[in-house]
């Protein structure tokens, strides 16, 4: 979710303006998702462990206090629309505020079947990586696991991400054209798409252009062009976006 400084700069605001601003976009685009066919799963990026570590801690106090509102706060929400919300990252380093509240949204929408929502929080892809390698020499060193088992299913379930698909389109927004060490395994066959619109400015109406384009798309997986499938790929079926929006 990217631009929510440069947002804030355009405006001159500070940057925990563009940040607050951003919220409004991630309950827009959570209730799209939500109310759209077919779309099952949205990860955002919220906060890598880069920003984590390397930004103010001013800046870092406030995404902590606006992480644990917005949860509070979409708990009705959450509730109604039938959303599970989920972590991934090493998030058990946050103050203990922030950490109970966000066990109480884990457990009050664990039994939800709507939309699984995923917040990436103090997140690194070569982090998770690294975690599920040791895991998984843990599981070898113990007799849980044989070397001839050892495979790509094997390291996927070892994963933050363990028991989510794989993503089937990844949005940046801001104009930026990298993974930026998000989903750094889940994401080799994920379809990419890149607008020059700043986060807090992403609306449902970009959220449309993304899924119109990623709809255009032949997605091969390896195979010959006659083989492939065309977006969305099997178990995807989101609806044409609306051109226009609703009333």
């Amino acid at each position: 979710m990217d631009g929510n400084g440069r947002w804030a700069r355009a405006h001159s605001r500070l940057r925990a303006f563009g940040h607050a601003r951003g919220v409004e976009s991630i309950r827009d685009i959570t209730a799209e998702c939500s109310e759209l066919g077919g779309i099952g799963y949205l990860t955002l990026y919220a906060l890598s462990r880069d920003n984590y570590g390397r930004r103010p801690p001013r800046e870092v106090n406030f995404l902590m206090g606006l992480l644990r509102t917005y949860l509070r706060r979409e708990a009705v929400t959450f509730r109604e629309n039938s959303i599970r919300v989920r972590f991934i990252g090493e998030w058990n380093v946050f103050p203990e505020a922030v950490l109970e509240q966000m066990r109480r949204s884990l457990a009050e929408t664990a039994n939800n079947t709507g939309l699984v929502l995923t917040f990436a929080v103090n997140y690194s892809g070569r982090a998770e990586l690294v975690a599920a390698v040791k895991r998984l020499l843990v599981d070898l060193e113990g007799g849980i696991l044989k070397k001839e088992e050892v495979d790509e299913a094997a390291l996927a379930v070892r994963l933050d991400t363990a028991g989510l698909p794989d993503p089937d389109l990844i949005i940046r927004t801001a104009g930026e054209m990298r993974l930026s060490n998000f989903l750094l395994w889940q994401a080799s066959y994920a379809e990419f798409w890149s607008t020059a619109v700043c986060w807090p400015d992403f609306r449902k109406e970009q959220l449309w252009e993304a899924l119109e384009n990623y709809q255009q798309r032949v997605r091969t997986f390896g195979a010959l062009r006659r083989d492939a499938e065309r977006a969305p790929a099997s178990g995807w079926r989101a609806p044409a976006p609306r051109r226009e929006p609703p009333p």
